[in-house]
């Protein structure tokens, strides 16, 4: 800590003046890092760049959307020969299609497809268009699964499951929502069965809760359950979409939803989020089709931004044959078995969790196979550990998963482990 309180003064400086302005002094405040954050002044391929001229090898990557790394060059490109086109249109045009079309092509589930500006906004619109679709009410999520602060599903994220995320909740807000334990068929079983549920919403691989994948098999479970009981399954790909294969987790695993969010690495460094589905589904957008009351209503002023949708173009053409993300899975496999390795020479009880390029370290002796055990491991020594790999060069958000770019490099990898071996050696 004492090292890092000297190298970051104009940080701290720059901190004091934003608690005047934001609340916490944070504009979001997963940001927030204990005594202040450091305040990024640039960034390319897997480094950031403080304003005391710290460089950090990054492993949060834009809250895990950069894929192919900071400012990579041939998006850049892209970006630049668009933003001397116009930035803002407010019309339709071309690029919109083709981005749609390539989503399309990607995503197995996906046939059409809109465009919004952030995960939260994907997740709202996807639970309306499932209400309106089965003409249910009732929507399901689980224990753990974060899908941004739309108020339906801002519920059970962390222990106390039934305390909600936020003040100003109403008990109209989340009394249709039913909150299931994750990766436990049995229990899913039963509770979908009780219930008319519009949707089910879930991670693939839990992102807040903890980097824990869901069972293949559980997953196809919820599937069946779902088709019997007349509900769809919603697949929250923000974090695994175009991340575990080309076509997300429902490709890397074989089980298709009914509706997909999507967000992060398809707006290629740019805000973005995305619904995709099946006409029959997606249709009920359209009131052309449906008059109102009948129709889901979705839009928005940046909707398919000209220059976000050049940047997510250039990102899913690169990631389309599947070489890059094929790496990455290996060397994320790679990784998580080294940093365990480190560990287990030490008798330090950790699990390293997680799959295809994302990772996460727990420290507990307990399986990690849902929210409960993340919690019941030792956070206070998970933001030590990513305390001084801070200090030392190395950036995790403090306590959050960690995800490979195509821009890390060998040597970025073994400072990673060398860092951890250090950090070991000093404290036990």
């Amino acid at each position: 800590m004492n090292r890092y309180l000297a190298n970051t003064q104009k940080s701290r400086q720059l901190y004091e003046k934003a608690k005047r302005v934001f609340p916490s002094g944070v504009s979001y405040f997963i940001r927030h890092m204990d005594p202040y954050p450091f305040y990024t002044a640039k960034a390319r391929g897997s480094r950031l760049v403080d304003v005391d001229k710290n460089e950090y090898i990054d492993f949060w990557m834009g809250h895990y959307a950069l894929i192919l790394g900071h400012s990579p060059p041939e998006i850049m490109r892209e970006v630049k020969r668009q933003i001397e086109k116009g930035t803002h249109y407010g019309t339709c045009h071309e690029l919109e299609i083709t981005s749609a079309e390539q989503v399309a092509k990607m995503v197995p589930s996906a046939e059409m497809v809109r465009f919004t500006n952030s995960g939260t906004e994907a997740s709202m619109y996807a639970t309306r268009l499932a209400r309106s679709y089965t003409k249910r009410d009732r929507i399901a999520k689980f224990e753990g699964g974060w899908h941004g602060g739309y108020d339906p599903l801002l519920l059970a994220v962390k222990p106390p499951f039934d305390l909600s995320e936020s003040s100003g909740l109403t008990d109209g807000t989340l009394k249709d929502t039913v909150v299931l334990p994750f990766n436990d068929v049995n229990g899913v079983e039963d509770a979908i069965k009780k219930e008319e549920l519009a949707a089910v919403v879930v991670e693939p691989v839990l992102g807040a809760g903890g980097c824990i994948p869901a069972r293949k098999e559980f997953l196809k479970a919820l599937r069946e359950v779902c088709s019997e009981n007349g509900t769809l399954l919603v697949f929250d790909e923000i974090i695994t979409g175009f991340r575990l294969a080309p076509g997300g987790a429902q490709q890397f695993l074989g089980v298709l939803p009914d509706i997909t969010v999507m967000g992060k690495i398809l707006g290629g460094g740019f805000p973005v989020g995305a619904i995709g589905g099946p006409r029959e589904i997606m249709d009920l957008m359209d009131p052309l089709l449906y008059a109102r009351p009948n129709f889901s209503f979705h839009g928005g002023t940046f909707c398919a931004n000209p220059v976000t949708m050049t940047a997510g173009l250039a990102t899913l053409k690169t990631l389309e044959n599947g070489t890059i993300i094929s790496d990455l899975n290996k060397r994320g496999a790679k990784l998580r078995r080294e940093l365990a390795s480190i560990f287990e020479r030490k008798d330090v009880d950790v699990q390293v969790v997680g799959t295809s390029s994302l990772f996460h370290t727990h420290f507990t002796d307990e399986e990690i196979e849902n929210v409960h055990a993340v919690f019941r491991a030792d956070r206070d020594k998970l933001a030590q550990y990513h305390t001084h790999l801070i200090a030392n060069g190395v950036f995790f958000l403090p306590t959050k998963t960690g995800a490979l770019s195509a821009a890390h490099t060998k040597t970025d990898l073994e400072k990673l482990l060398i860092e951890t071996e250090a950090y070991v050696r000093n404290n036990y």
